[in-house]
């Protein structure tokens, strides 16, 4: 006779990567320092703690992945140049933000 599934509980696959054993607050800790991680700000111990991290999170390793090439394709590619008009908003706007501060 057949297991019979619990309701709540998938299947194990064999390809099932490694389970989280930490809860989604870990995980955002990591993802607050990602960027500082990619541009290699972070002192070594702190590098070591999110490579760890990454290795047993498939979702946070999947993130840093896509923000390295989004960050790869913005250092290569041209800023767009922008219309006289839209120069004028902007400034307008910068000095409205400045002054409300």
């Amino acid at each position: 006779m057949a297991k019979r599934q619990t309701s709540g509980q998938r299947p194990r696959s064999s390809t099932t990567r490694h389970q989280h054993d930490h809860g989604k607050s870990r995980c955002l800790g990591i993802l607050r320092q990602l960027s500082a991680y990619i541009d290699d700000e972070l002192a070594g111990d702190i590098c070591h703690e999110i490579r760890r991290h990454l290795g047993a999170c498939p979702n946070c390793e999947v993130f840093v992945a896509s923000l390295r090439q989004t960050v790869s394709l913005c250092r290569h590619s041209p800023a767009p140049g922008l219309s006289p008009i839209d120069r004028a908003v902007m400034r307008q706007n910068i000095l409205k933000t400045a002054r409300i501060r």
